[in-house]
């Protein structure tokens, strides 16, 4: 299977600014999230971002990721990999795989999977992308936890910080352990043919997407199809705080990362 890694990254985050080059047990966060991503199989693996000071520490690494400079007026990061899938002359069935800078515990398995389903399934399907059940209310209500609607064929309805879908009953007061399972966390990772991206950077911003801050719903609200494959009990902590950095780094430290299988 050929498949590409791209991962988008600026210096300058806005709820964490520097959080790319952010320690993680003795390695930046930027190269853990690369290891990761060279270890899927990849036949390339490439760090998009506007920041020299990033570049020059992944070229330090004497790896086989490769850094690309790109414009720092980027909205997106699917707006940063197609100034990529452009300087690279991918042809328009590439399929390239979008892995976030801020999901070091995302594993290898997990990256070549999300580039599996698009590899099987037809030109209808614009994009892929995975989910997990949700597995408390304090999940289901932290907006920085993105939750997924998906129909009978697995393809989004719609994405959200907010709990989708609503119920009515009281199923608030269930233990933990018995969370319904359609409520599910969208995992930030994504595959797209070169040729998709194309069309989407030629889009303007969704009223949507404005409103949510998920880029996503750009591609939802043009009519576009979004596949989502559910896998179930993963872990995840994406990067978004200081907070969330030292739970990764205890995470690293107790030597509890482990990989969905």
């Amino acid at each position: 299977m050929n498949f590409v890694v791209i991962i988008p990254i600026r210096f300058f985050s806005t709820r964490f600014p520097g959080k790319a080059l952010a320690d993680i047990n003795g390695k930046p966060m930027i190269v853990r999230v690369m290891e990761n991503a060279l270890d899927s199989g990849a036949n390339t693996v490439i760090i998009a971002t506007d920041s020299s000071c990033i570049a020059r520490v992944i070229e330090s690494e004497q790896s086989a990721g490769e850094v690309c400079l790109t414009r720092s007026t980027h909205q997106s990061g699917t707006e940063r990999l197609a100034e990529v899938a452009i300087n690279y002359k991918f042809s328009d069935d590439q399929i390239i795989v979008h892995l976030q800078g801020d999901e070091p515990l995302l594993s290898s398995i997990m990256i070549r999977q999300v580039a599996s389903i698009l590899y099987s399934m037809n030109s209808t399907i614009s994009m892929a992308t995975l989910a997990t059940p949700l597995s408390s209310f304090k999940e289901a209500r932290d907006e920085n936890v993105v939750k997924v609607v998906i129909n009978m064929n697995s393809n989004a309805l719609y994405f959200s910080r907010s709990m989708i879908p609503w119920n009515t009953g009281n199923f608030e007061n269930h233990l933990d352990s018995r969370f319904p399972k359609t409520l599910l966390r969208h995992i930030g990772i994504y595959a797209y043919r070169a040729k998709f991206l194309h069309r989407y950077v030629k889009w303007t911003k969704s009223p949507l997407e404005q409103l949510e801050h998920l880029e996503q719903l750009r591609v939802l609200w043009h009519g576009e199809t979004i596949h989502v494959s559910v896998i179930d009990d993963v872990f995840n902590i994406s990067v978004d705080t200081p907070e969330s950095l030292s739970r990764v780094n205890a995470v690293f430290k107790k030597n509890k990362y482990t990989t969905y299988t």
